[in-house]
Order: C-alpha cells, then sequence, then structure tokens
C-alpha cells in the first residue's frame, strides 16, 4: 500500500498505524525503509501511531494529543539525523531523552 501511494506522488501522505499488525522485527525494518524512502522523497508525511520508540524513530515532529475532546497538546522536535537506524538509534541519548520528554507528556495527559 505504501508503494502504491508513493506511485501517485500526493502532495501529503497520510498513513494510519500503517506498522501496528507487524511483528517486532519486520516493524523496525520497515521503520528502517520509511525513514530512508522520507529522506529521499522529502515527502510531507502525517504518520499516525501509539508507539513512543516509533514516533522517534519515523518523526520529525512529535504531536502528543489530549484527551478528548482530541485537541495538540504539545509538539516534539525530533532532530535525530535520517535515515534512521532503529536497531541503533534507540541507544542514543537524544532518543533516550526525547522518549522521556513525549512519555511524560502523555503520562499527564492520561493521569
Amino acid at each position: 500500500m505504501i508503494a502504491r501511494s508513493l506511485v501517485y506522488n500526493p502532495a501529503i501522505l497520510v498513513m494510519d498505524e500503517p506498522l501496528g499488525a507487524l511483528d517486532a522485527y519486520t516493524r523496525m525494518v520497515l521503520q528502517k525503509e520509511l525513514t530512508y524512502i522520507f529522506s529521499v522523497t522529502k515527502k510531507t508525511t502525517l504518520f499516525v501511531t501509539h508507539d513512543i520508540d516509533e514516533a522517534i524513530i519515523v518523526g520529525t515532529k512529535i504531536v502528543v494529543m489530549s484527551k478528548r475532546p482530541g485537541k495538540i497538546k504539545r509538539i516534539f522536535k525530533c532532530d535525530i539525523p535520517y535515515p534512521r537506524d532503529p536497531f541503533k538509534v534507540k541507544d542514543t541519548d537524544e532518543f533516550k531523552r526525547l522518549r522521556d520528554l513525549v512519555w511524560q507528556a502523555l503520562k499527564t495527559e492520561a493521569e
């Protein structure tokens, strides 16, 4: 489906949990491929996920939404260079710092 979408060269690519049903290894392989595709095509992409690690691996901006009604609560910028290797990036200090910040924003929203 991703390849089919890219063939049409849309102005914006919308992806709603495209990797959610995959096993962990395949998911990480495709995260790496997506970051490569995004770095080459420079395509504006709205990537919806409930996985903080995935949001950091794939995204350049991470938007935390409030609970009902859903509004933007906070936006985090992710400056980790593209393409990102999910097998390596999780060990970096920047990844860990950003994951903690996003987690805290989500935790305060859930409480």
